[in-house]
């Protein structure tokens, strides 16, 4: 018996068979410099915060500490992690001398929080984490401490969304931290600006009611960007902007770009490519025909350089994975039967096509470059997803694996051998070698080249569904999200520390 027959999703499947996407060679119109003027519809209220201590952390009541991590080791090089998919946007990590052979009790878990509804990573910024969740009728922003998980503040409002497929009702888009500022983007488009000492608001706007946004299939989901002095969010709004840029210190509109696609799913991501700096936007929400595709915008004004069409032909389909910048090109990808492509920026801002393919369609999750190859799990369900390797200069698939292996786990009053998978993992390059996090809270370090696919550690974290949120990794610790209750211990859901600091 296999895993996903075991524990099969409760979530709704869209059942639409897919018609493969047709492929564009070029953008509509791409009118670099001609960009429609869009208006801010509500310019927001700027508080005076008045002066206020920080306060100290105190212990937390859903909070569960069970062991101090060990120290780091010296030269062990760290950083934060302050926005999605880590310091760089593309899940890359610098940190060394991390643990890398796991005891076979497992990896040593710091602490954990009993969270409420959400598909969000934490962000952490020195000795602050900020995690996004939901609790009853309340969006929560809970500040932490990273090491001890005790809480510095709370920040909370009400909430109605309710999502039409059946997914929890929580949040999607992770906290970004930026200075002595946190910022969330809840499912309805609430925005908040807080002080991340104290948790008091800078300002807040309401995205969806202000520019009139329909909640498009699964809420808000995408991450802010921060770039320079500019908040870009990948907006949606119909007829117009696509994607919008706020002053970060006051919640005000700087520019709004493209009144070609809706929102989706994926987080806007910047590049230098060509000697200028860029925002890719890989866009595209609810509508019919389903339309959608990548963006190069110019963040000093908004100004879009080239668009270029990507999404499949189903209506019920998102863009959802992060666009990954390479040099001078650009990798998309999207599931549905509508695979990747590799575009070359030109000197000019305009682009051309290097290659297509149907052998890598992520879904949710982000492929990750590593030294000339796109490393990325493949696959819209959990039975047909594979680990995929290509190369980047042509686009050849170099290999491609479902990663197997069998547990014993008890279901129903009785042990049961199956057969587990990562499914459609997560991937973080660290140290040297792949952290993947599998879809039911398994993870691994893995060996990946050109050459193949090598393990070198597993450990079962906790048996879930819906480990959809990538880990984040600072300063030697993991933090991981489990979004459903446990299939086996029946936990609920939580926010996990674990030790991942080496010894050497």
């Amino acid at each position: 018996m296999r895993a996903y027959e075991i524990m099969k999703p409760l979530y709704v499947t869209i059942s639409v068979w897919l018609a493969v996407l047709a492929i564009c060679t070029s953008s509509p119109a791409a009118r670099p410099n001609d960009k429609k003027r869009f208006a801010d519809p509500s310019i927001p209220a700027l508080e005076t915060l008045p002066g206020m201590e920080p306060p100290q952390p105190k212990p937390h009541p859903d909070v569960r500490f069970h062991a101090k991590p060990k120290l780091l080791p010296p030269g062990a090089v760290v950083h934060d992690w302050t926005s999605f998919l880590g310091p760089t946007h593309n899940a890359v990590s610098t940190e060394t001398k991390l643990l890398k052979k796991w005891p076979a009790s497992g990896l040593s878990l710091v602490w954990e929080l009993k969270k409420g509804k959400s598909y969000t990573s934490p962000a952490v910024q020195r000795d602050r984490l900020v995690f996004f969740h939901r609790l009853g009728d309340e969006e929560i922003v809970e500040c932490l401490h990273p090491e001890t998980g005790w809480r510095y503040w709370k920040f909370s409002y009400a909430t109605q969304f309710e999502d039409r497929y059946g997914y929890n009702n929580g949040p999607r888009a992770s906290p970004v931290i930026d200075g002595d500022r946190v910022y969330t983007y809840g499912a309805e488009g609430k925005l908040h600006c807080l002080k991340l000492q104290t948790g008091q608001v800078y300002w807040k706007r309401d995205l969806r009611t202000e520019f009139h946004v329909p909640q498009d299939f699964f809420g808000v989901a995408s991450t802010p960007l921060i770039e320079g002095d500019l908040l870009i969010i990948n907006l949606g709004v119909p007829g117009g902007p696509c994607v919008a840029a706020f002053d970060k210190r006051t919640g005000r509109m700087v520019w709004g770009a493209s009144d070609l696609w809706g929102p989706s799913y994926a987080s806007p991501v910047p590049g230098i490519v060509q000697g200028h700096k860029r925002v890719f936007v890989f866009a595209g929400g609810e509508s019919r025909p389903p339309s959608g595709g990548l963006l190069s915008i110019d963040p000093s004004n908004g100004n879009v350089g080239f668009q270029f069409p990507w999404r499949s032909r189903s209506y019920e389909s998102v863009n959802a994975s992060c666009p990954v910048v390479i040099g001078n090109q650009v990798f998309i990808s999207a599931s549905y039967k509508t695979g990747g492509a590799l575009i070359n920026v030109l000197p000019n801002g305009s682009h051309q096509i290097a290659w297509t393919t149907e052998n890598l369609g992520t879904h949710w999750n982000t492929a990750v470059h590593k030294d000339g190859y796109l490393y990325g799990f493949d696959g819209r369900n959990e039975p047909d997803a594979a680990l995929v390797c290509l190369e980047l200069k042509g686009g050849k698939q170099m290999w491609r694996v479902a990663p197997e292996w069998e547990e014993t786990i008890q279901f129903e009053g009785r042990a049961q051998k199956t057969t587990a998978s990562t499914f459609r993992g997560s991937l973080l390059w660290a140290d040297g070698h792949f952290l993947c996090l599998g879809e039911l809270g398994h993870l691994l370090w893995l060996d990946l080249t050109p050459h193949g696919y090598r393990e070198l550690a597993r450990t079962w974290l906790f048996a879930a569904r819906e480990t959809w949120a990538p880990p984040v990794l600072s300063r030697g610790l993991l933090y991981i999200t489990q979004n459903s209750p446990g299939l086996i211990h029946r936990e609920p859901p939580r926010l996990l520390c674990y030790d991942l600091r080496g010894t050497e």
